[in-house]
């Protein structure tokens, strides 16, 4: 069983400085914007101002400082304003976390522009080692993927591409095929053939093409049809 995380999240306000015991791996995607519920963050009922010495926040700091003593909404606060203060390890595995989720939005999302074709993650991994990225590990993916992409681009050029794909369905699959290609990309037209076939055209990642054809060979036992329209 894996040993549960603990850190600190830390606000200073007023002078005054206000600590909490979280657990640093659900406190990490809250601030993500990931939707957690604070009881599940929060480790103890307690704010203090000094974790490590036990000092406890007074009432009436609280209410003076936050509006409020009600310890899980103080919480949150400190959550969204504050800062975690992570461990070298606990930094080091958030940064890795924060990595492969960048690398993957890479060869989901974009092409070499000289073929057309997306980027093996392996390569893009190679290529951020060259580069030597930093990557913050509590900045969400859309802040940080423009400075990722412009550092690449010399050592490999990327463009975010779209693809246009067409697909054809026949009846008896479309029911187990819709959902799961309307997560993969957006429908932007459709239609049913005479016989009840499902014509569809989806905007999708560029890098997801492989994803697609797959599953929908997946679902249908190989009777589905893929056309890659274009890639933009």
């Amino acid at each position: 069983m894996s040993k549960k995380k603990i850190t600190v999240a830390r606000l200073e306000k007023y002078g005054k400085r206000f600590e909490i015991l979280v657990n640093v791996d659900k406190a990490w995607r809250y601030r993500n914007g990931e939707k957690i519920d604070i009881y599940e963050i929060l480790e103890g009922e307690f704010i203090y101002y000094d974790v490590r010495q036990g000092l406890k926040a007074s009432e009436s700091d609280l209410r003076k400082v936050f509006g409020t003593d009600d310890v899980y909404r103080v919480a949150e606060l400190i959550l969204k304003e504050g800062e975690l203060l992570l461990t070298s390890e606990q930094r080091k595995e958030l940064i890795e976390a924060k990595k492969r989720q960048i690398i993957d939005f890479l060869a989901r999302n974009t092409i070499d522009p000289r073929t057309g074709l997306p980027h093996p993650p392996k390569r893009i991994e190679l290529a951020m080692q060259e580069a030597r990225i930093g990557i913050d590990p509590l900045k969400p993916i859309e802040v940080q993927i423009n400075t990722v992409i412009k550092a690449l681009r010399p050592i490999l050029p990327l463009k975010i591409a779209k693809s246009i794909v067409a697909v054809k369905i026949p009846p008896k699959y479309i029911g187990r095929v819709y959902g799961p290609l309307s997560k993969l990309g957006k429908i932007i037209r459709d239609t049913y053939l005479s016989d009840g076939t499902w014509i569809a055209e989806l905007e999708i990642p560029a890098g997801m093409q492989e994803i697609l054809v797959n599953r929908v060979n997946e679902v249908t036992r190989g009777k589905g049809e893929v056309k890659i329209l274009k890639t933009v």
